[in-house]
Order: structure tokens, then C-alpha cells, then sequence
């Protein structure tokens, strides 16, 4: 059961509707099951959107922010469960703790960050819970390309393809995690061979 969801996206305001309209897709499916989601804590881009739908609608949301985002005004304001923590490394620990699945909208460099970084610990079974890609219009068409073309160089073993699930809209979210099978954390041993 889905009870709990870390959402990464971007905070960038000056992007394409469809990415916007993406993400309060997402807050209506986490409102429609009652999910929980933790979010990024942002006011603008699609963090904004996000956290803007599920207030509208009475959604569960909690923001997680690091101090100096606050300090430059960031956080989204009407967020009444906002977690201020020290930096951005403790940031992206506690969006992960305790939650079902992990789900990537389209963002920038930090929403890459956390998506590889994440990816990274479920390589390494330290994460094993379902991570969900939402390619809204095909926004992460290369980056997958890419990842691609690590496993055919034998940078990554083959098996590293199913550390995530590909949507192209939130509205799969539910189905796919409930389908997704448990990661294989003994899959580490393997490395790129």
C-alpha cells in the first residue's frame, strides 16, 4: 500500500505549462489515495504547483528545506508542515526516509542530483523502494539514452534498467508501484559484469 511518497522536481517557474500541469496531476493522485507526499519545500516551478494543488484539495504534504533556503525566502509559506534542516545532503536523507516509492518529474540539475543519488543507493541497496520517472513529453528521453549507453559500454550491468519504472504521466503512479517487484539488493554483488 502506498501510504508515503518523496517527490522530486523542478523550481524553475519558466518552463513549459505541460510540466507545471504534471506535477498538479501528481498532487491530485497523492490527494485522490491519500498519500503523503514529501516534497522539496519550494514556493515556485513545480515544486510550487505540486504544493499549491495538494493544499488546494487538503492533501497530506510536507516540505523539507535547508535553513538558507529559508533565509532567502524559498519555502513555500502556507506549507504548515515544513522541516528546516542544515543542508542539502540532510535535505535529500530525510525525503527518503520512510517513504514507498520515490517519483522524478522533470527538473534541473538539483532534481537529477537527487534522482541519481537515489538511484545510486538502490545500485547499492541502501534504498529498495520502487523509484517512479514521470517523461512528461519525453523530458528525460536522453538521460535515459544515456544511461543506456553506460550499460552497453559496461559501465552498468543490465539488470540496473529495472531500478526504475517510466511513466508518462502521474496518473500511472499508482498501478506501476503496486506492480513493481521488490528490488534485489543481492544484485550489488554483481557490479558491471
Amino acid at each position: 500500500m502506498l501510504k508515503a511518497i518523496c517527490v522530486f522536481c523542478a523550481s524553475s517557474s519558466k518552463v513549459d505549462p505541460i510540466y507545471l500541469e504534471a506535477s498538479r496531476e501528481l498532487a491530485d493522485v497523492c490527494v485522490t489515495y491519500g498519500i503523503h507526499a514529501l516534497y522539496g519545500g519550494g514556493a515556485v516551478g513545480l515544486m510550487g504547483a505540486f504544493a499549491n494543488r495538494m493544499l488546494e484539495c487538503n492533501g497530506k504534504i510536507t516540505g523539507i528545506i535547508p535553513h538558507f533556503m529559508r533565509e532567502l525566502e524559498w519555502a513555500h509559506t502556507d506549507v504548515t508542515e515544513m522541516v528546516f534542516v542544515d543542508d542539502m545532503r540532510e535535505r535529500k536523507k530525510r525525503l527518503i526516509e520512510n517513504v514507498d516509492a520515490v517519483v522524478a518529474l522533470p527538473g534541473g540539475i538539483g532534481t537529477l542530483e537527487e534522482l541519481l543519488e537515489v538511484s545510486t543507493l538502490k545500485q547499492l541497496g541502501k534504498f529498495d523502494k520502487p523509484i517512479v520517472i514521470v517523461n512528461t513529453n519525453g523530458f528525460y528521453n536522453t538521460l535515459l539514452s544515456f544511461i543506456n549507453e553506460l550499460i552497453d559500454k559496461q559501465f552498468m550491468h543490465s539488470h540496473n534498467r529495472s531500478m526504475w519504472t517510466l511513466v508518462s504521466t502521474p496518473s500511472e503512479l499508482i498501478h506501476v508501484v503496486t506492480d513493481s517487484a521488490m528490488w534485489d539488493a543481492s544484485l550489488i554483488n554483481k557490479g558491471a559484469s
